[in-house]
């Protein structure tokens, strides 16, 4: 079942045999949370943690641009012609990665004749990227990466984690908790409490991944469909 802020505790506090008014277990959740909901965003491609944004804008003569401080991965980038248009408005022309010595190598100048509608870019920093050819005007630039959600907290009483990947959730906070009761040099001594959670965390996982490649029809031949054992070539 999903869970709520308050429904997560209780079942924390009882898996740990503690009380949610236990002052200890109120003074290390923050850190169990944030612990839980990093590594399963890092391990795991979550397309709730995906957002697009058209608020950012190129300047003539400019070749860096500076993205919103929320992306942690840069998927694509797209910027609209002709300059001063958005996408409602104006075509989209979509961005090459490249290096950012390409770059430097083929559009080595920033100068007037040398400007154009950007064709590639280079990321050199977590927010900013180097573009070229450098641009020739004002474009809105269309950015899709990924973000992280607002933490579970007593404020925020549901995330994309509890309600989609309770269980997964609930195991990755036990990996952490486990080592906070028992100390973390205890998972390295099997059959202790943190290594089953780690176990049963590895397990879990493995399904929460498959279903999301299915979400972005990246399953077995690039279908929405769980993997099948006996299933031959696409459908025609």
């Amino acid at each position: 079942m999903s869970y709520n802020y308050s429904g997560y505790q209780t079942a924390l506090a009882t898996l740990m045999a503690t009380t949610t008014t236990d002052s200890f277990f109120t003074t290390i959740l923050p850190n169990c949370i944030d612990y839980a909901e990093q590594r399963i965003y890092r391990e795991l491609d979550f397309l709730n943690s995906r957002f697009t944004d058209t608020s950012t804008a190129t300047a003539a003569g400019t070749r860096n641009i500076t993205f919103i401080n929320t992306l942690i991965v840069l998927e694509t980038i797209a910027v609209f012609t002709p300059a001063g248009t958005g996408p409602t408005t104006g075509t989209r022309v979509q961005l090459s990665p490249a290096t950012h010595d390409f770059i430097d190598a083929v559009y080595p100048s920033a100068l007037v004749a040398s400007q154009a509608t950007p064709q590639y870019f280079a990321m050199v920093g977590q927010q900013q990227a180097l573009l070229g050819p450098c641009p020739d005007a004002a474009y809105t630039v269309e950015i899709i990466g990924t973000y992280r959600p607002a933490p579970l907290s007593g404020s925020n009483t549901t995330t994309p984690l509890t309600v989609l990947l309770p269980d997964l959730f609930l195991a990755a906070s036990m990996i952490f908790m486990a080592g906070y009761q028992k100390n973390f040099g205890a998972q390295a001594d099997d059959p202790k409490m943190a290594v089953s959670w780690e176990s049963q965390y590895q397990t879990l996982m493995v399904s929460a991944k498959s279903e999301e490649f299915r979400k972005k029809f990246q399953s077995e031949t690039w279908t929405s469909q769980i993997n099948s054992p006996v299933a031959g070539k696409q459908r025609g």
